[in-house]
C-alpha cells in the first residue's frame, strides 16, 4: 500500500473510533452488567477487551513483538467512556506515527502469532473491530440507530468496512464457538452496507437484550 494511502485509512480509522465513541459516552454505570450480543459477555467485559485490543494495537503499530500480555482486557471502572477515548486516542497516536515511519508491517499476536501482518490490514482489522463492538454496545443499551446511519451515510467509512467484512474467512472452521465471529447470515436485503456488514460476521442486526 502507498504511504498516502495508509495515511488515508488511519484517518478513517478514526473516524470509527470517534463514531463508537459517541455511542460508549452514552453507556451509564448501571448498564455495565447488560447482555451484548457477544454471548456470555455483559457490557462491562465487552468495554474491556475493546479497551484491552486499543492498548494491543497501540503496542504493535509502536513496534512491540508478539507478546499477549500486551493485550490483556482491561478494567474500565466506572467511567468506561473516559478509558475508551484515552486509549483511542493512544491508538489514533501509534497508528498515525507508524504510517509516518513508513513501518510496513507490524504484530499482532491473537491474530497472526508467527508472523507479521501488513500495516494496512492491521488498521483495517480494527476499524472492523470498532465499529462492530461499537454497534453491539449500541445494541446492548438499545440505541444502534444513529451508529447504524452514521456509518451508512459516509460511503468512505462503509465500502471499508464492507471489504474487511467480506474478507473475513467463513470456512466453518473459522466460524466456530469462541472465535471472533459466528457463522455468517442472511443480510436482509432492507437493510444497508453496516446491517449487511454484521450479518456476514454473523452478527445478527435484529438483536435484542
Amino acid at each position: 500500500m502507498k504511504l498516502v494511502e495508509l495515511h488515508a485509512q488511519v484517518e478513517l480509522h478514526a473516524r470509527s473510533l470517534e463514531l463508537a465513541a459517541e455511542v460508549v459516552d452514552t453507556v451509564r454505570p448501571d448498564q455495565l452488567d447488560l447482555p451484548t450480543p457477544c454471548a456470555g459477555w455483559p457490557l462491562r467485559r465487552l468495554l474491556a477487551h475493546v479497551v484491552g485490543q486499543h492498548q494491543g494495537f497501540a503496542a504493535a503499530a509502536r513496534g512491540a513483538g508478539p507478546d499477549l500480555a500486551l493485550w490483556a482486557d482491561a478494567p474500565v471502572g466506572d467511567d468506561p467512556a473516559g478509558a475508551f477515548r484515552r486509549t483511542g486516542a493512544e491508538l489514533t497516536a501509534a497508528f498515525r506515527g507508524a504510517a509516518a515511519a513508513g513501518r510496513a508491517a507490524v504484530r499482532l499476536p491473537e491474530i497472526r502469532p508467527d508472523a507479521a501482518v501488513p500495516t494496512d490490514l492491521a488498521v483495517g482489522f480494527h476499524l472492523l473491530d470498532t465499529l462492530v463492538h461499537g454497534w453491539d454496545v449500541a445494541a446492548a443499551v438499545g440505541a444502534r440507530a444513529p451508529l447504524v446511519a452514521a456509518v451508512d451515510a459516509d460511503e468512505a467509512l462503509a465500502a471499508a468496512l464492507s471489504a474487511v467484512a467480506e474478507a473475513v474467512p467463513a470456512a466453518p472452521e473459522n466460524r466456530t464457538p469462541g472465535k471472533a465471529f459466528g457463522p455468517r447470515l442472511e443480510p436482509d436485503a432492507r437493510g444497508g452496507r453496516f446491517e449487511r456488514a454484521l450479518a456476514l460476521l454473523g452478527r445478527d442486526p435484529a438483536w435484542r437484550p
